[in-house]
């Protein structure tokens, strides 16, 4: 009389075969690259360890605009600030969408990338409050990015309003 087989191998097999599933539906959500996604949307997510702190961030690139998103401890989307060059003065306009004005987290963030990119910026912050290390340090690693993505301008036409190249 042949045996069924034992348990433990049948649910070796079964938890195998659900790892398998679990993987095949992760890949399915994954962003595709820019080639790949009609109209130039580009998703760029990383997460980096900044003042033992750990900062997630997510960049949308749209045609002429860049959406950040830089957070901490939970997915809320936070202060959130819109910031664009205007005209004729080649200066930087920032405005508050959603969050107090006594709380300026990311506004300077979104002034400072305007001026660095030279486009429309939304930047939505949800760090530490009175930290500016922090927050100067979560620029740092954000613009690094943007340099690595190939999103800031060139030097030359950088210097914005204010700034002296001497």
């Amino acid at each position: 009389m042949s045996s069924p087989p034992s348990s433990s191998s049948g649910k070796a097999l079964d938890f195998e075969a659900a790892s398998k599933s679990a993987v095949a539906s992760v890949e399915s959500l994954k962003f595709k690259p820019q080639d790949d996604i009609a109209g130039g949307v580009q998703v760029t997510s990383f997460s980096e360890i900044v003042d033992e702190v750990t900062l997630h961030f997510q960049i949308i690139r749209l045609a002429k605009q860049i959406y950040v998103w830089i957070g901490s401890t939970s997915a809320n989307l936070g202060n959130l600030y819109a910031a664009a060059p205007t005209r004729p003065n080649n200066t930087v306009s920032v405005t508050s969408i959603l969050g107090g004005v006594s709380d300026n987290t990311g506004s300077g963030i979104a002034r400072r990338l305007v001026l660095k990119t030279g486009l429309n910026i939304i930047v939505a912050c949800n760090i530490p409050k009175n930290n500016p290390m922090l927050e100067a340090n979560a620029e740092k690693k954000l613009i690094e990015k943007l340099i690595a993505l190939g999103y800031s301008r060139p030097k030359s036409q950088s210097s914005g309003p204010g700034l002296s190249s001497s």
